[in-house]
């Protein structure tokens, strides 16, 4: 067998287009030899051999070669498995026998790196090197700073020559059970996609977005290049911001959870107990002994929402009131009130 590209990308045998780029950006920044002056011989293999997995495993028809008769019969000469047509990088024959013959033609490292981050070394020749071109490189001379290191998972560095979509921004509206318990939603989102031609077509595809415990309003979840494709583009980020529906009884302050109960003076001066459901769809019983005046607020700990960090931990549950005060008084409701309060 050879070789094994999956391995060498760390993906399954099932790995999608967009597990492969992920894969790729990941272990290429991670390998590049201007990146590791100290192991540069070791960096250099691993970043050859990280770039041609990609070649192979990204391209339909050199996949299909490899996934059938492995990396010997790949650099080989092996019929090809179907009658499609060659993929960029392998060439189809005639020999003096008739059959067609495939023929593996492996692209440049550098090259495959520049498509994904837009220079053969974007690290501005760190370290005393320069790509493995004998030190000739396009480089952006560290004007991605630190951040070139963080943003290989979204996808940020653009193939060099192409210019990106701006991002589509969706609201997704969630409850506060849902943002106290976490949930996932299911998507249906359609968008087009252009083929090899420059084509395009509406496919429909679904998302599933996991919303976590205590996720707050504001909340941005990406979905990198899920947007609509357009020749000579690269497709949009997708981008849901998480808010909150308006609750019947709560309302959101942080990570607390606010209540206001209405009560009676009577009620105020002489005791009220406090029963709620929860979000999780407990029962909550707090008896309140204590005069309560107008800005009195019980606080029951961790009673709230969960930590968007640590869900084990969750904010408070503050109860304030509204109290109602009588609108007038008789003469012998006021006397009474004198003398029970003694005054």
């Amino acid at each position: 067998m050879g070789v094994d590209y999956y391995k060498v990308l760390q993906v399954d045998r099932n790995a999608t287009d967009e597990d492969l780029k992920k894969a790729y950006r990941k272990l290429a920044m991670k390998w590049h030899p201007d990146k590791n002056p100290n192991n540069k011989k070791e960096a250099e293999a691993k970043f050859k051999q990280i770039s041609e997995a990609y070649d192979v495993l990204s391209d339909p028809q050199k996949r299909a070669v490899y996934d059938q008769y492995g990396e010997e019969g790949l650099k080989g000469q092996v019929p090809p498995p179907g009658a499609g047509g060659p993929g960029v990088g392998a060439t189809f024959f005639q020999t003096g026998d008739g059959p067609n013959v495939f023929r593996f033609n492996p692209r440049d490292a550098n090259d495959i790196f520049a498509e994904f981050f837009g220079s053969s070394s974007p690290f501005g020749g760190m370290g005393g090197g320069g790509s493995m071109r004998g030190g000739v490189t396009r480089s952006f001379g560290g004007m991605f700073g630190d951040d070139i290191f963080g943003s290989f998972g979204e996808g940020r560095p653009m193939s060099q020559g192409l210019r990106k979509a701006p991002p589509v921004e969706n609201t997704l509206p969630c409850s506060l059970e849902e943002l106290y318990k976490g949930t996932t939603k299911k998507l249906k989102i359609t968008r087009e996609i252009a083929d090899a031609s420059g084509k395009t077509m509406p496919v429909e595809e679904f998302l599933a977005i996991d919303v976590k415990p205590g996720w707050k309003k504001g909340t941005k979840l990406t979905f990198p290049e899920k947007g609509s494709e357009q020749p000579g583009r690269i497709a949009a980020d997708l981008i849901f911001i998480i808010d909150e529906k308006p609750h019947k009884t709560f309302t959101r302050e942080g990570n607390d959870l606010v209540v206001t109960q209405k009560i009676s003076l009577a009620e105020a001066l002489t005791g009220y107990t406090v029963r709620l459901t929860t979000l999780d769809g407990r029962s909550l019983t707090i008896p309140i002994n204590n005069v309560i005046h107008p800005n009195y607020e019980e606080v029951v700990p961790r009673e709230g929402m969960p930590l968007p960090k640590e869900p084990s931990k969750r904010g408070n549950l503050r109860i304030k009131f509204d109290i109602k005060f009588p609108a007038r008084l008789t003469s012998e409701q006021k006397a009474g009130i004198k003398k029970l309060l003694g005054s």
